[in-house]
């Protein structure tokens, strides 16, 4: 299978520059024109296509992308990007068309096995420079609101807490298991698909709202499940 070659010999260079953060990023054209060369020579096929689809209250593109090679053997990667509700200097068409490419991105990243993680364009990015706090002391002991130190708990509050971490357990097993099964749907890595996951429950108002760690928990899991049925749909169609 000419994927796996195309994966090793694909060199996609960071040749665009944002001026505002000063930092250097890879956009859809700079992987496709990496990627062309490579399709000739192996007499493979890719094709990219949209379709807008409603997760929770939110629009997102959902681009995929799908490879074929000179046997007919198809690999499909599919991507996710939300429709900003508004943007400066943009009108509704280009919001759409900015919301597409980042989609198609995403999904020939994961065809193609681009990391992007760590570019400035990413969540991972945004998240990590948000985690940057003063680092805190640390072997102190625990006080309550009292300012008195914790003490061990009752042995009726231990086993409280030993059932509520079990339904707690009990329902990250679930969540993997959706994201499990979305990435084998999608052709990515558990990493992959929990990443595409991830930047779209940081723009559900409703799951982020929930504070409640098992209802959280429970949310992603359905957003997960319904990223699962609108996936198999369109592989459907």
């Amino acid at each position: 299978m000419t994927l796996l070659q195309i994966q090793a010999e694909l060199k996609a260079p960071k040749n665009q520059y944002n001026r505002f953060g000063k930092y250097n990023y890879r956009s859809t054209e700079d992987i496709l024109s990496a990627v062309k060369p490579l399709l000739v020579k192996y007499g493979d096929d890719l094709d990219l296509s949209d379709e807008s689809v409603l997760i929770g209250e939110w629009h997102y593109i959902k681009a995929t992308a799908t490879f074929t090679d000179k046997d007919q053997k198809k690999t499909i990667v599919t991507g996710y990007a939300r429709e900003a509700e508004r943007k400066k200097g943009m009108d509704e068409s280009q919001i759409t068309g900015t919301a597409s490419s980042y989609a198609r991105k995403y999904a020939l990243n994961g065809l193609f096995l681009i990391d992007d993680t760590k570019d400035a364009d990413s969540g991972e990015y945004q998240r990590q420079n948000n985690n940057r706090k003063p680092s805190q002391r640390q072997n102190q002991p625990q006080s309550n609101n009292y300012g008195r130190s914790q003490q061990p708990n009752h042995p009726a509050q231990q086993n409280q807490n030993v059932a509520g971490q079990a339904v707690t357990t009990s329902l990250e097993n679930k969540y993997k298991a959706a994201v499990s099964k979305y990435a084998s749907l999608i052709g990515v890595s558990f990493a992959e698909a929990n990443a595409t996951v991830s930047n779209v429950l940081n723009d559900n108002k409703e799951y982020l709202a929930i504070k409640d760690k098992n209802a959280k928990i429970n949310k992603a899991t359905n957003v997960v499940n319904i990223m699962i049925q609108q996936t198999e749909n369109g592989g459907n169609n």
